[in-house]
């Protein structure tokens, strides 16, 4: 196929195009599963570079790491990297344009390859089914091929119709009435559509793997909504599963087998809860063979499926026959009444719907034959006839006597058949349009009229055979009962790994069973309202037709067809949801974003989540001990209804962010619909039941609260990460409006760390203090300066910045790492000033560590970095903080039990001496200390009026702190400052020598050392800027000499030298002239300010020398730039002898005032 390369020396740089006719079977790649591509024939392209490919030399596998430039370089990162690319066959047939490139872009025919063969390997039941087959050979996955109506469309409807169409509609629409039946009807299935629309929406944004609803939610809305929504659909599925098997067991002992009860109870009153205990005990034995039979073997449940779906649409179908047959023959269901209140049959053993009956004195010993109405009835032979009482009677009299006392409401109104099922033709309709609420003991009776008829005693006795009502009915009570029977739409995004065209079949099949579903609800409201005797309709439980199930009575041709059909599909239901709420779990614990499920992503070795079973398996069992369908419904309403919100919501939000990726194929969907859906969600739960609403959002808030803090990060490119940005964006451009107002401002701070040679950090104190500063609230970016060529140190960056943020987590620090590579660090740092932040959020405050031993350090430049340091910031006007003995600074687990923070106010700076204790102390560490000003009045001032007005600027400040005022004599300058200031210009001059030669260095620097060996002072654990002035030695010396009043030199040919570079009088060349310089007075100016920080510290040692942390004005560098030397050593002098020192200079502008 590929032509031979002609010599390299040849064609050195040629670039080979060679089309060779290619069947489609040759192409790799290419496999069975895409039958549009392998029934043609086409031609290859081979792109080839000469320069690329040597004859005979072996390449490496280049799905392995390279190392090319220096730098790591991972192969085959798009698609899959386990596809490895043979080395010869990626450079023929590319363009090799540039030879670096190849080394991580594929080839574009790998690529489309890969596309066109995407398999979604299903993480449902199929795999577990395979699984289970030990003793076949397992076969080669194939791709998945089920279409829209086997893979969606059924299975929506398998899951949406249930126990609520056959137990609770009827009951429904005979107390809302026919109006409220189809208000509740509909806006449960509108909620259900725009859900719909809006799942589809999200399911053909891109290729859908097996997963389902949470799926969609985690990845459009994040890990934290998708871990909380997904749990809460977990949870409604589970509760689904509750309710399926309690409407089971219901079906059981109410209408198959009544003699299977095994609390019985003769009191009306203890009947109900007998039947709760049934339902307990009848719910847990069935939970537990659901549970064993989905764990013995999913392929039995999935193969039960057909059967179960196909008697849903049996019974479906038995009703619609039925209501057309009742329009000709309606069926015989009888209701008793008395009055208009309708009597349980269940009380009356002997069947007769009569007060008394006549018998023949031939057939007295035959009861039920010659029914009539009593008194009422066909008279006849007073020899022949005798008039006897019924069961009836003596419900209501207490005896069987005709002469005895009976109840009032007895003795005044007839007893009367009325036909339960009067036919589609009667007209009944008329009667079931409004409603008939009732309360809990409220007595059923015919019409919308009250429970009681007024005129006769509401006092009912136990054992009386009415129908009671055995809940208090609303509107809103019957809309989170009903609610659960529109639910499993998401069936068919459930199931989207086995789909051939998901973002096909998803939308159609989804939409197409929900419509089917809604029309049948519809439709059955309107025949059980035009077919069904009101009276019959709020029989919940056909007490009145011999405890037959309503919807059954109008079945045809045998009610038992609903029966058997309604409770096995009903059983299919609950193990659907048994199957499906384990896999759910086990997906959210296999997605690691809820530490504590982890345990629950494990199962047995075919991946049957075992442990997420017997977890499920538990919490349905606590929805069967509530063993009432009514109020297990509303709690699964809930969950499901806030999952379908956040669908809505998900919706929604990617339309109106305009994300890139947001290219659904369905169109047919609008943000408006996803927002009507959202808010139908959020009425409908505080509709159904508020309490019930609030549980299950304050179960989503912590869920989501705890993936927030504890959970691991996940970067799914979903919703919630670009709202943020767009709100970022919105805030960052109000920010920009204006500058801040004195009220807003607070420290946004750059801390400026260090790191050694092996990447740690000099001084983590420094963050430890700036957490404290801050106490969680602000701006604040830590940044590093490395030196060298970022083109080779991209690699020490991420790793500096891996570092740092390791250090922020620790010190718990909210806030932004940036690390710079320069070629200088005073540089570096510069352009980190200047750079730093975005918009109106930049940092206003630097704090930076003191240079550590800067009078020892080898290179005799190494404070210069910090100078220039607090030049850079003065000019950005940027506020400064220099803590100095950082490392003796209280940690965050040492808290201060007493002591002070003390504030030297001696120059006014903008506020941050009065504003930066008040922030300390809202961190635990230093919340116990108290506050000291102190002030310096000079003879001229009044210090008693200084500490009045000091102390109501502090008032109006809030500020709670002791005041005092400091008074600085004149006094002489001593000896000791004198000497100081001395040692301090002759060590400068020295330094300054030092850079002539390079072999004079070390000799110099040891006479340095000896000579101020008495007046040295030590820093303790402070930061270290270096950095090497790049400034030639000779030629700044010769400059500047000429401005210096006391030249300093050591040898007399030193003296020579630098006399003859600065043009110094010849006067000096003698030795005599060498002793002169010796006997120099120092700069004058330079003795005052060594005066005044002698002075100074004095006070202040004396002052705060137990303070825990002291506070001073830190005065700006000088102009010159020579110097810097004396303002090191005047800032050294003024802080001597105290160990916690923060130096503060202000940015000039307020920061604080006395305004509200």
């Amino acid at each position: 196929m590929v032509e031979p390369q002609p010599p390299r020396e040849a064609v050195a740089s040629s670039v080979r195009f060679t089309v060779t006719p290619t069947k489609a079977e040759d192409v790799p790649g290419l496999s069975d599963t895409s039958p549009d591509l392998s029934l043609r024939s086409g031609g290859r392209v081979h792109f080839g570079s000469r320069e690329s490919v040597t004859p005979g030399v072996d390449t490496p596998d280049r799905s392995r790491t390279e190392h090319g430039d220096g730098n790591p370089k991972i192969s085959n990162v798009y698609i899959n990297n386990s596809h490895v690319i043979d080395d010869d066959d990626f450079y023929d047939r590319n363009l090799a344009l540039f030879e670096e490139e190849m080394d991580t872009r594929p080839k574009v025919s790998s690529l489309l390859s890969r596309l066109a063969n995407y398999t979604n390997l299903t993480q449902g039941a199929r795999e577990h089914e395979e699984a289970e087959n030990f003793g076949e050979k397992r076969k080669s996955s194939k791709s998945p091929q089920m279409g829209t109506f086997m893979g969606v469309y059924l299975p929506c409807l398998q899951n949406i119709f249930g126990v609520i169409l056959f137990l609770r509609l009827t009951w429904v629409v005979g107390t809302a009435g026919i109006l409220q039946a189809l208000c509740i009807v509909f806006i449960c299935c509108c909620c259900t559509m725009l859900t719909a629309i809006s799942m589809s929406a999200i399911a053909t944004n891109g290729v859908v793997p097996a997963g389902g609803s949470y799926f969609m939610i985690s990845r459009s809305l994040g890990p934290e909504f998708g871990g909380a929504v997904g749990l809460c659909f977990y949870l409604g599925t589970t509760f689904a599963g509750s309710m399926y098997i309690l409407g089971a067991i219901e079906i059981l002992l109410m209408y198959i087998a009544p003699r299977a009860a095994i609390f019985i109870s003769h009191d009306t009153d203890g009947e109900a809860a007998a039947m709760l205990n049934n339902m307990r005990v009848y719910g847990s034995i069935f939970l537990l063979l659901m549970s064993l039979l989905v764990f013995v073997g999913v392929k039995y449940v999935n193969k039960l499926a057909s059967v179960f779906l196909a008697c849903v649409i049996i019974s479906i179908l038995s009703i619609y026959t039925g209501a057309l047959v009742s329009a000709f023959r309606p069926p015989f269901f009888p209701v008793c009444m008395l009055g208009n209140r309708s009597l349980s049959q269940h009380y009356l053993s002997d069947g007769q719907c009569a007060k008394t009956i006549l018998l023949s004195r031939e057939m007295q010993t035959q009861q039920g034959t010659n029914v009539t109405g009593g008194l009422n009835g066909t008279e006849a032979p007073l020899a022949a006839i005798v008039e006897k009482t019924t069961i009836l009677w003596q419900q209501f009299c207490n005896s069987s006597e005709m002469n005895a006392i009976c109840d009032e409401y007895f003795a005044h109104n007839n007893v009367t058949q009325i036909e339960g099922i009067p036919g589609l033709a009667s007209g009944v309709i008329a009667d079931n349009i409004w409603s008939s609420y009732l309360s809990k003991g409220d007595l059923l009776e015919q019409g919308s009229h009250s429970a009681h008829s007024p005129g006769y005693s509401s006092h009912v006795w136990n054992g009386s055979p009415y129908i009671f009502a055995d809940i208090t009915t609303s509107f809103t009570l019957l809309v989170g009962i009903f609610f659960p029977s529109v639910t499993g739409i998401m069936a068919g995004s459930n199931r989207s790994g086995d789909l051939k065209d998901a973002q096909r079949s998803i939308p159609i099949g989804t939409v197409l069973a929900i419509l089917t579903t809604s029309l049948v609800y519809l439709s059955s409201v309107l025949i059980f309202g035009a077919c069904v005797e009101g009276v019959l309709l709020r029989d919940k439980f056909g007490e009145s037709v011999k405890r037959n199930l309503v919807v059954g009575t109008l079945a045809w041709p045998s009610p038992w067809v609903i029966v058997i059909g309604s409770f096995f599909s009903t059983c299919g239901a609950g193990l659907q949801s048994l199957t499906g709420a384990p896999r759910l779990l086990q997906a959210i614990a296999k997605d690691n974003i809820i530490p504590f499920l982890r345990v629950f992503g494990h199962g047995k070795a075919n991946g049957e989540p075992t442990w997420a079973l017997l977890l499920t398996a538990f919490i349905a069992e606590l929805g069967i001990l509530i063993a009432s369908l009514d109020l297990v419904a509303p709690i699964l309403s809930m969950f499901f209804l806030m999952c379908y919100l956040f669908v809505n919501l998900a919706c929604a939000l990617q339309t109106l962010l305009r994300t890139p990726n947001w290219r659904p194929r369905f169109s047919y969907y609008h943000w408006t619909l996803s927002f009507l859906g959202m808010v139908i969600c959020l009425a409908l739960m505080f509709i159904s039941s508020w309490y019930y609403a609030i549980v299950a959002m304050v179960i989503a808030g912590m869920i989501y609260k705890y993936i927030e803090y504890h959970g691991a990060e996940k970067e799914w490119g979903d919703g919630i990460r670009g709202l943020s940005l767009s709100a970022a964006r919105y805030a960052l451009l109000r920010l920009e409006e204006g500058p801040p107002h004195t009220k807003n401002w607070r420290p946004q701070l750059l801390v400026l760390l260090k790191l050694d040679e092996d990447a740690h950090v000099k001084s983590p104190r420094l963050l430890t203090f700036a957490s404290q500063l801050k106490a969680g609230k602000g701006l604040t970016i830590v940044g590093t300066v490395l030196p060298g060529n970022f083109l080779y140190s991209f690699g020490d960056s991420l790793a500096a910045e891996q570092t740092l943020k390791h250090l922020m987590e620790k010190e718990r620090v909210k806030g932004f790492v940036q690390c710079i590579v320069a070629q200088k660090p005073r540089d570096g740092i510069s352009h980190m000033i200047q750079s730093s932040g975005l918009g109106g959020m930049r940092p206003n405050t630097v704090v930076m560590g003191w240079p550590h031993a800067w009078r020892q350090s080898e290179d005799p430049q190494s404070w210069k970095t910090f100078i220039n340091t607090v030049r850079v910031t003065t000019a950005a006007h940027l506020a400064l903080l220099v803590p100095k003995n950082i490392s003796l600074f209280p940690s965050n687990s040492e808290p201060c039990t007493e002591g002070t923070i003390d504030v030297w106010w001696i120059v006014h700076d903008g506020g941050m001496l009065m504003l930066l204790p008040f922030l300390l102390r809202q961190h635990k560490v230093w919340r116990k200390c108290g506050m000291r000003i102190f002030t310096v009045a000079q003879m001229e001032d009044n210090s008693i009026q200084m500490k009045k007005d000091l102390a109501t600027f502090l008032y109006h400040l809030r500020i709670e702190a002791e005041v005092e005022v400091v008074e600085m004599h004149d006094s002489d300058i001593s000896a000791y400052t004198y000497e100081r200031t001395l040692m301090m210009e002759q060590r400068s001059q020295m330094l300054r020598q030092m850079r002539l030669s390079k072999s004079d260095r070390e000799r110099e620097a040891q006479l340095v050392k000896d000579r101020n060996s008495m007046l040295r002072l030590t820093s303790i654990g402070s930061d270290d800027d270096d950095d090497t002035d790049g400034v030639g030695g000779a030629d700044k010396v010769g400059a500047t000499l000429e401005h210096r009043r006391v030249h300093m030199t050591w040898t007399k040919d030193k003296a020579l030298e630098l006399r003859a570079q600065a043009h110094i009088p010849s006067g000096c060349s003698t030795p005599e002239g060498f002793r002169d310089m010796l006997s120099i007075r120092p700069d004058h100016s330079n003795v005052r300010r060594m005066h005044t920080a002698v002075k100074l510290n004095e006070v202040i040692v004396n002052k705060s020398h137990d303070a825990r942390l002291v506070l001073l004005n830190m005065p700006g560098p000088p102009k010159n730039p020579e110097g810097d030397e004396n303002y090191m050593e005047f800032l050294e002098v003024l802080t001597e002898g105290l160990e916690h020192v923060l130096l503060v200079r202000g940015g000039g502008s307020e920061v604080i005032t006395i305004y509200s």
